[in-house]
């Protein structure tokens, strides 16, 4: 049930030949990312688990699911951006039916992150999932 916006990055990236080209991707996807209102970057809305700061706070309107996000880096940037194009707009029930690891994986990420950043992104779509979970 991949979301049209997540269809677009997955072929962007079968389009693009080397790990470079996607990491700047990535890192343009996360420059295009709006950014989130400091007043929002608390410790509630924190995600334990990365290495680097990361925010995300739930948006959900008539069961829809969506979030801010915002990283004191821009890789995570990228991948909190890719993380929205995944879930932004789907049913809260149908957050927790995403399975991300395989759509990560078509991305190829999961082969090519730091252990450290795979640790972050899984953090990451754990904090979401349970956002979802919580407003269900």
């Amino acid at each position: 049930m991949p979301t049209p916006a997540f269809e677009e990055i997955a072929e962007t990236f079968d389009f693009l030949d080397d790990w470079e080209e996607r990491y700047r991707h990535v890192i343009e996807l996360g420059k295009a990312l709006p950014g989130m209102d400091p007043a929002l970057q608390v410790p509630a809305t924190k995600v334990d688990g990365c290495a680097s700061q990361v925010w995300i706070m739930p948006q959900i309107q008539d069961g829809r699911f969506d979030f801010q996000g915002d990283s004191d880096a821009m890789i995570v940037r990228g991948l909190i951006a890719v993380l929205h194009a995944m879930y932004a707009g789907l049913s809260v029930a149908d957050v927790v039916k995403v399975d991300a690891q395989a759509q990560l994986a078509r991305l190829g990420l999961d082969e090519h992150l730091s252990s450290q950043r795979s640790n972050g992104l899984r953090a990451m779509v754990q904090r979401i999932r349970k956002l979802a979970a919580d407003a269900a």
